[in-house]
């Protein structure tokens, strides 16, 4: 056979570039472990954004200013590629994906309910949303297990939803869920004539659902089994958005998502943050604190006052990003961060 002889040859040159550094020498669950370079144990988050044509101007520029930071080595976007009244339009989500793509690190992405639940609306085109769902997955998810961006092998825990990953560094164990507004789309599709959800609706939120909370149970229990230091969630919808009195039809879809992640944070023995977009204004709080109005909204019987909750600024107040912070072991806290102006 020709290719036996050159097998020591490959194992020298193997060798020669582990020691120069250009290839990783990682375990068989890489895809678990700190994707792209490891640089600064830094990353950002950014969601709700672009808004409108002027955002969708200003994008190269933003993305530009987050390759430029030489400290971030990782990227999330928190969903909402779009705002609420403009068309699901397919050239609209191809563009977005050829900037998404010149991040030059790897970028991780959940979608929000703009780009597929909100989309029957008469201004966004009267899309059927199912229909929508399925050619995000198809633009932004063509290559499951691999990030956007500068390419990166994350964890897909349920192939049926390749937006749902999960990644480790640090001892920082992340996990996105693909979790969004209008009540996890269970609100009627009124912009093609339903006034209440339809059985497909339904059972597409059903599952997904499911496969969420899996996939956040799936997360505690690695990191525990691993003594990571902190857990991190990220996902669009704001289950806990302090702009309103929600109804039960505004909320009802989070409450079995609200429940496991009371529970597993107060399993877990690390810290435990949950980052969302959707709301659009900056926040930081611990809406499972005890006396939280939000314990009883959601049915929670034990407080969770450990898991701290930020929410990303967007749509008109996306004038920064998040930067974000893996601090060294022993700091009084996993994470810290701070909103970085965008210069343009």
């Amino acid at each position: 056979m020709p290719s036996a002889p050159r097998r020591p040859l490959l194992g020298i040159a193997c060798l020669t570039l582990l020691a120069a550094g250009l290839v990783s020498a990682a375990p068989a669950v890489a895809h678990e472990e700190d994707p792209g370079h490891t640089r600064a144990h830094t990353f950002a988050v950014i969601g709700d954004l672009p808004y409108g044509a002027d955002q969708v101007a200003k994008l190269p520029a933003w993305v530009d200013q987050i390759n430029a930071d030489p400290q971030v080595g990782l990227v999330f976007h928190v969903g909402d590629i779009k705002n609420g009244s403009t068309r699901c339009d397919d050239a609209y989500y191809r563009m977005i994906r050829t900037q998404f793509d010149r991040f030059t690190d790897p970028l991780v992405y959940t979608p929000g309910d703009n780009e597929w639940t909100d989309c029957h609306r008469a201004n966004n085109g009267a899309y059927n949303p199912l229909e929508r769902l399925a050619f995000d997955r198809s633009v932004f998810f063509d290559r499951p297990g691999t990030t956007l961006g500068a390419p990166a092998r994350v964890s897909v825990p349920d192939a049926a939803y390749p937006e749902n990953v999960a990644l480790r560094r640090d001892r920082v164990s992340f996990a996105t869920l693909h979790v969004v507004g209008s009540n996890n789309d269970l609100q009627p599709w009124t912009g093609i004539g339903q006034s209440a959800a339809t059985p497909e609706q339904v059972a597409e939120q059903r599952g997904r659902m499911r496969a969420s909370i899996a996939s956040l149970r799936r997360t505690f229990a690695q990191a525990t089994k691993r003594h990571d230091r902190a857990v991190v969630v990220l996902q669009q919808a704001d289950m806990f958005d302090p702009t309103y009195t929600p109804t039960d039809a505004d909320i009802s879809a989070f409450r079995p998502l609200v429940q496991a992640l009371a529970e597993e944070t107060n399993r877990f023995h690390g810290d435990v943050y949950l980052v969302n977009g959707d709301s659009h204004v900056y926040n930081s709080d611990h809406p499972l604190a005890p006396g939280s109005v939000w314990l009883e909204r959601y049915g929670v019987q034990r407080p969770a006052a450990r898991m701290q909750r930020i929410t990303v600024d967007g749509s008109a107040n996306n004038t920064d990003w998040l930067k974000v912070t893996v601090n060294r072991p022993g700091a009084a806290s996993t994470l810290s961060w701070t909103r970085v102006p965008y210069s343009g």
